[in-house]
């Protein structure tokens, strides 16, 4: 090998460690430890931090969210455990997952009544709408003995501060039972959305 190619070469080889080196881990969420059936103002983990985007407006009540489990044969293992909203009156209220370092791509696994739509929406820090994915109906089970079926929403943007689920109509339910982040390079933590930016 003539050394102009080794030396070409040899930083191809740097530049492609660099760029490994530099991209960060995805990082995933699971609510197994969550208590079920318990609503909750506020959930936090690794960081994100889950609640309703924003306050009940039918009721003086606290937005909350909640866990249930993701019900199967047992065959498998422990049931999957979901969150979702909890105010059975207003299931038009997203859930908010709120990232302060930042993402860069945000997936959700959820699990849904059939027919049920699911929204995901991404927004920057100052509540510019970033990216959205959506089906128009949750996959339904192909036998009562079936689990509801597992489907994946993401989204994508430069700099994801927060991301909206939504969907559910009365009656419906939505629950969010992995969420999967790549979180963009360690920075100053972003504020948290306020109620205008969370609803624009």
């Amino acid at each position: 090998m003539d050394k102009p190619t080794a030396t070409f070469l040899g930083l191809l080889f740097a530049g492609f460690l660099s760029v490994a080196q530099a991209a960060e881990p995805e990082t995933v969420i699971t609510f197994d430890s969550a208590q079920i059936g318990k609503p909750v103002p506020t959930w936090t983990a690794k960081a994100v931090v889950f609640e309703l985007a924003s306050a009940p407006v039918r009721s003086q009540a606290v937005g909350r969210v909640m866990f249930f489990p993701h019900l199967g044969s047992g065959k498998t293992g422990p049931d999957k455990i979901g969150i979702l909203n909890a105010m059975a009156e207003e299931q038009a209220i997203p859930v908010q997952a709120y990232f302060p370092m930042g993402a860069s791509s945000v997936t959700v696994s959820f699990w849904a009544s059939t027919g049920c739509p699911a929204l995901l929406e991404a927004f920057d820090k100052d509540g510019n709408l970033l990216d959205k994915a959506s089906v128009d109906s949750a996959p339904s089970r192909k036998s009562p003995a079936e689990m509801e079926p597992n489907f994946e929403l993401t989204v994508k943007g430069a700099a994801i501060a927060y991301v909206h689920f939504s969907g559910p109509r009365r009656g419906d339910f939505l629950a969010a039972e992995q969420v999967r982040f790549t979180p963009l390079p360690a920075t100053a933590p972003s504020p948290a959305p306020t109620a205008a930016a969370a609803t624009k």
